[in-house]
């Protein structure tokens, strides 16, 4: 199985991202991980990546599709593969089919977890964090003991800069501008399924699984 993990910050998708390697035994390869291990490898367009990420520059297309043609090409992604955080524009996307296709394959489903974005904003502003230890909590899903005071060491929680609902917001509508072209691009392909990410977290993964399992 092929498959594309999209959703907005907050939707939950690394932990959905999670259950599916966990059942399916897919790699789950996110543009970080590849980028961490081409330039842990050494490779050419490792190097690239790092000149550019070493100057705070973003890294070109080029060297990105460049980077996931060798992740993709490993012996680990011959029966599939999960993407997470790639592609996230069109002409990755189309580059993504354009290396996909000269492997004899496809993008099979992109699965989009869906949250409205005023639950969104009230799970990404709620994280409070340790300043002793780093021990991160929520206000609503997974409140400390004892209001403001971390369960392990009893040091302050505080909301970090960019929890704020100013910058979150801010970051939402940033991500939605990107990601409607993405998605009206897949959803023309036929392999776009939304699934409601304002379920229980087990719930959401019921939805997909019932979507990879249709088909296979």
């Amino acid at each position: 199985m092929n498959i594309v993990l999209m959703g907005l910050p907050g939707a939950g998708k690394g932990t959905q991202a999670d259950k599916i390697v966990e059942k399916y035994g897919t790699p789950h390869i996110s543009t970080g991980d590849m980028f961490r291990a081409a330039i842990s490898e050494g490779t050419e367009l490792g190097v690239k990546a790092k000149s550019y990420m070493d100057q705070g520059a973003l890294v070109p297309d080029e060297v990105t599709i460049g980077i996931v043609r060798e992740r993709l090409s490993k012996p680990d992604c011959e029966k599939g593969f999960l993407l997470d955080g790639f592609p996230r524009t069109v002409p990755q996307a189309e580059a993504l089919d354009g290396l996909l296709s000269d492997l004899g394959r496809s993008i099979e489903y992109v699965l989009n977890v869906e949250v409205e974005k005023d639950e969104l904003v009230a799970r990404l502003t709620g994280r409070r964090i340790c300043k002793e230890c780093g021990t991160s909590y929520h206000l609503q899903f997974n409140p400390s003991k004892v209001e403001g005071k971390c369960d392990k060491d009893g040091g302050e929680l505080y909301q970090r800069a960019d929890d704020n609902p100013e910058t979150v917001i801010n970051r939402l509508e940033v991500n939605m501008t990107q990601t409607a072209p993405l998605l009206s691009y897949y959803d023309g392909k036929g392999v776009l399924t939304n699934i409601d990410g304002q379920q229980d977290i087990d719930k959401v993964f019921v939805d997909l699984d019932a979507i990879l399992q249709k088909n296979n």
